[in-house]
């Protein structure tokens, strides 16, 4: 496999092609990398990964984009402590060099941004300063300073960010320099400086690298693929390596999409810069990358040397290890959901993963990675209820540490609601993760009973003789409102599983009104299904924009682009007073005024409840997890589906995040 084959970067010899890249992750200890980031990265190069490249470290204090955001001049401990841990599994550890220039944020610092000319970013509107010579000399004295410092602390080298959120990509583009001097005239000499002080701060042994953002998907005066080429001819013979991204200019999240846009999407950008450049200087192919053989094609083609697979990576940090004992079916897939590994966002979340809770909390220490070759002798029996997320984590992990697990389930097909949520739209990956589940309980021994109903007597039995009892039953949609029966009333799951049986023909014809008062992924993508189908769509919400909570996923603009395409008409600020007539009557929340809306199908995609029957009257010992406990998102399920497992043996050492 030339996934697993060694590669030279520069003077360096990675031990495969396989790269973890640098990524917000909002573990620091004020901007220093804390020993949070030590243990994240540690796991990765323990599980296989050849090159770990840690947190982008802005080079100037001017530049602070984030709460957490590591500083340079603060991360020698921290780069150390890396380098250490790193090169104790014989994997390279490098640190991310940038600055965020127009993209940071002048809410830390206090301080003006700073940019090559006076364009306002679109997502912040913030007008930066225009750099003088004595500002863009200050930046370029702080890659060196950086570089040498990373050098100094036993790392085996840097990458210097010039790709998304990135000063650098700042003045490579037309769309943000436009400036008459030479710094204009010649829009690649900052960035050649900076790469040129930076070798000199290295010296020759250690590994300089080169983010370089390649289409801004603004072709009027952005980088494009074509102009990106000829950057890279030009700057990539100053580096070791050349990482090929997609940074668009209006959108923030854009390197790193969800499930809406295809994986490997920049592929085509790797592979005209592998024909580009000269041999020793080595392509890294990255952009939603997340399948292995993928990965391997790209390096079979010829389109790259390396490959990142960084989200695959957080969701599987075994990943390479898995590879190379042959065991490649055991890797749980990335679903490309963005719900925990974004985490840019201002509740300084720390990144994680909902199909591998652990992630990002490697430092809690035992339990909070599971050794996943299951070798332990069985201890005692555990029957569990559910077979959703939460019930199928949970029975893995009991099945893994020692004990004999059993399964039921009342549905026919194990992975609850997961499997009616991949069929939203853009949300297919989904499925995966719940075939991930049941595949590995299956693996591990675990008895899966399906189309079987449980009864409080079986609990209490099931106590009695001494087993141990898991309730993660789940979920049942909200109420429906009150209808003359003239408009046919639908919960979000059961259009979503109506989809997933190819049974939306079922639904009465005419016009359909979604009801979203939540703002998520749910009812965005039931309306984007409904138009797909060829229904007319009305989408209400109580917010001043449809979908408010996928600012968390980085879809929130994409989400309202793509239901404009789709012609799904928006009603925003207005709840649902009532519906009959046809009708569905809704209130603007401000001015109170009421219109209605033509309806053949109202579609509610209101928070669940527990289904907590069986719960009530569960016997004393029993445990319950996941939604049956309060609905939320898959993170939490799976995570107390693996704390309840703990927790039967006195091992959960797993603290709330």
């Amino acid at each position: 496999m030339r996934l697993l084959e060694p590669v030279d970067l520069g003077s360096k010899r990675a031990p495969n092609r396989l790269l973890f890249g640098p990524h917000e992750t909002n573990l620091g200890i004020g901007r220093a990398l804390s020993a949070r980031h030590v243990a994240y990265y540690e796991r990765r190069a323990a599980g296989g990964c050849g090159t770990v490249v840690t947190e982008t470290a802005s080079v100037h204090p001017g530049d602070w984009p984030y709460e957490r955001a590591p500083l340079a001049a603060e991360c020698f401990a921290g780069w150390s402590a890396v380098a250490d841990a790193v090169h104790a599994h014989g994997g390279l550890a490098l640190a991310a060099l940038g600055h965020c220039g127009g993209q940071g944020s002048s809410a830390y610092s206090q301080r003006v941004l700073w940019a090559p000319s006076r364009v306002a970013d679109p997502v912040t509107r913030e007008v930066p300063q225009e750099m003088e010579e004595r500002e863009i000399a200050a930046v370029t004295e702080g890659f060196a300073t950086a570089a040498a410092l990373a050098a100094a602390s036993g790392l085996d080298g840097v990458e210097v960010n010039a790709a998304s959120f990135s000063l650098l990509r700042h003045f490579l583009s037309g769309l943000t320099n436009t400036r008459i001097d030479a710094y204009g005239v010649d829009r690649l000499r900052f960035a050649r400086e900076v790469l040129e002080a930076t070798r000199a701060a290295l010296g020759e042994g250690p590994v300089l690298g080169l983010r370089l953002g390649c289409d801004e998907l603004a072709p009027w005066a952005g980088i494009t693929p074509e102009s990106g080429e000829q950057i890279a001819l030009a700057l990539g013979p100053l580096a070791d390596y050349v990482v090929a991204v997609r940074a668009p200019a209006y959108d923030q999240f854009g390197a790193r999409p969800d499930g809406h846009t295809p994986p490997g999407f920049a592929l085509p950008l790797a592979g005209a810069l592998r024909r580009a450049l000269p041999a020793p200087v080595a392509v890294v192919a990255q952009g939603s990358i997340v399948e292995v053989t993928m990965a391997e094609q790209a390096l079979t083609d010829g389109t790259a040397d390396l490959v990142e697979m960084t989200r695959a990576q957080i969701a599987d940090p075994e990943l390479g290890a898995k590879l190379a004992r042959g065991a490649g079916e055991e890797i749980r897939p990335c679903v490309l959901c963005n719900q925990r590994c974004l985490v840019r966002d201002p509740r300084n979340p720390l990144v994680s993963c909902i199909g591998e809770p652990s992630s990002g909390f490697e430092w809690q220490g035992e339990g909070a990675a599971i050794d996943e070759q299951a070798g332990a002798a069985a201890e005692g029996e555990v029957l569990v209820v559910g077979a959703g997320p939460a019930g199928l984590e949970a029975a893995r992990v009991a099945a893994l540490t020692g004990w004999r697990v059993r399964v039921v389930d009342r549905r026919p097909r194990a992975g609850g609601v997961l499997r009616a949520a991949a069929a939203g739209a853009g949300r297919h990956r989904l499925e995966l993760l719940a075939d991930w589940l049941e595949a590995e309980c299956r693996r591990l021994g675990v008895a899966i009973e399906l189309s079987t109903s449980v009864d409080p007597g079986d609990l209490s039995s099931r106590a009695a003789s001494g087993g141990h009892v898991l309730v993660c039953t789940g979920s049942v949609p909200g109420p429906l409102p009150d209808a003359d029966g003239s408009v046919e009333l639908r919960t979000a799951l059961e259009v979503l599983e109506l989809a997933q049986s190819g049974r939306l023909g079922e639904l009465a014809p005419g016009p359909v009104v979604v009801d979203d008062p939540v703002g998520d992924a749910v009812g965005i993508s039931v309306a984007e299904l409904l138009a797909a189908a060829g229904r007319p769509v009305t989408l209400i919400t109580g917010d001043a924009v449809a979908g408010t909570q996928l600012s968390r996923t980085g879809d929130l603009a994409p989400a309202n682009t793509r239901l404009a395409r789709a012609g799904v008409r928006i009603v925003k600020r207005s709840l649902v007073v009532d519906v009959g007539g046809g009708v569905v009557r809704l209130q603007d929340r401000y001015t109170g005024k009421e219109a209605p809306v033509a309806a053949a199908v109202l579609v509610r995609a209101a928070p669940a409840l527990p289904d907590d029957a069986l719960w009530d009257s569960a016997p004393a010992g029993a445990r319950r997890a996941g939604d049956a406990v309060a609905p939320r998102t898959v993170y939490e399920a799976v995570l107390e589906g693996r704390r309840a497992a703990l927790a039967i043996g006195g091992r959960d050492s797993l603290a709330d995040p």
